[in-house]
């Protein structure tokens, strides 16, 4: 027989296998069959969770996005999707929509702007579906819930701190983030309320944005118009580092003290400990907050309509220590 006359026949054994175990009921057996090791389908996930970033150009909003992808994995129920509006609030409105659009289960949205963010957000809760407003306001009252720490009390908190470091005099420099933000504007209200009644001088002030580059740049022209800066706050960690590195440039960062908020460990917490900064306020970023308010809204559950997180203060005294919280967490 030849060698082409052998394939053959090993064909037509083959296939008569595989008739005679059809014919019996049976199927041949694959090697995960024999030893038990086939993997189970993975569950479909119950829920979809739509996330709209106002930016990632914020290493604490990069955070922010890794604490909820972070909760959620622990929960395989619960799919996350992450949109990035890049900074623009009408991009931010559109990825809202298009959520309402899909049918999603739940949004979570951190505004760019209140104001731009308001009529979609609610447009979403009149439809039915939840959702959760985390670290910056929208106008009114038409959404599930509200998460973030409570910005003019840290403002104002670091007011104080700042009266008592200066012992009451000083010029300063004020490094606002975006005013057209909640958090900028009670910050910085926060902070006026906190040295009412001082010595303290606001000597120059400006938007940066959140953004350091832009700090640095306001700190640069600061430095060229004031021969005398006792002290920047600045309303966001990178703000009050883009301040540090000016002065630096400048040779003035010795007589200068700064103090910035956020306080993620590997962020704010690290300039205070290598004494870049004075000290750090912590604004936590909520994502793993959000995840537990989803949860509790998809099983059926009511959350309150305010979440307000509690917040500490990072100082070289007390940053190995694990900061000092802030009076009526």
């Amino acid at each position: 027989m030849n060698r082409k006359s052998v394939r053959t026949v090993g064909i037509l054994a083959a296939a008569l296998s595989l008739i005679f175990l059809a014919a019996c009921g049976g199927k041949p057996e694959t090697p995960a069959a024999k030893t038990g090791d086939a993997p189970a389908a993975a569950a479909a996930p119950k829920w979809t969770i739509g996330m709209s970033q106002c930016n990632l150009g914020e290493p604490w909003r990069i955070q922010m996005n890794r604490d909820i992808e972070a909760a959620a994995a622990a929960h395989p129920e619960l799919k996350v999707v992450f949109k990035d509006a890049q900074n623009d609030s009408l991009r931010q409105r559109s990825q809202v929509e298009e959520y309402i659009g899909a049918g999603v289960d739940l949004i979570i949205v951190s505004p760019k702007e209140a104001a731009p963010l308001t009529d979609p957000v609610a447009a979403a809760y009149e439809k039915g579906i939840p959702v959760l407003v985390l670290d910056r306001r929208v106008l009114g009252d038409k959404y599930t819930a509200f998460i973030g720490a409570d910005n003019k009390k840290i403002g104002k908190a670091a007011g104080e701190w700042i009266v008592k470091r200066l012992g009451g005099q000083g010029k300063i420099v004020e490094l606002k983030g975006l005013m057209t933000s909640t958090p900028g504007q009670d910050r910085h209200t926060g902070f006026r309320e906190g040295i009412a009644g001082s010595g303290l001088e606001i000597v120059f002030e400006a938007d940066m944005k959140w953004l350091e580059p832009d700090a640095r740049r306001e700190m640069e022209s600061a430095l060229a118009r004031f021969p005398k800066i006792d002290l920047v706050y600045a309303h966001n960690d990178p703000g009050a580092h883009g301040a540090y590195l000016a002065a630096q440039a400048a040779g003035r960062e010795k007589g200068i003290l700064f103090v910035g908020i956020d306080g993620l460990p590997h962020e704010g917490r690290v300039y205070v400990q290598q004494g870049l900064i004075e000290a750090s306020f912590e604004y936590p970023t909520g994502g793993r907050e959000a995840i537990e308010a989803a949860l509790k809204i998809l099983a059926g559950q009511t959350v309150p309509k305010e979440i307000t997180l509690p917040s500490r203060v990072f100082s070289k005294d007390n940053v190995a220590a694990g900061g000092a919280w802030l009076e009526g967490k």
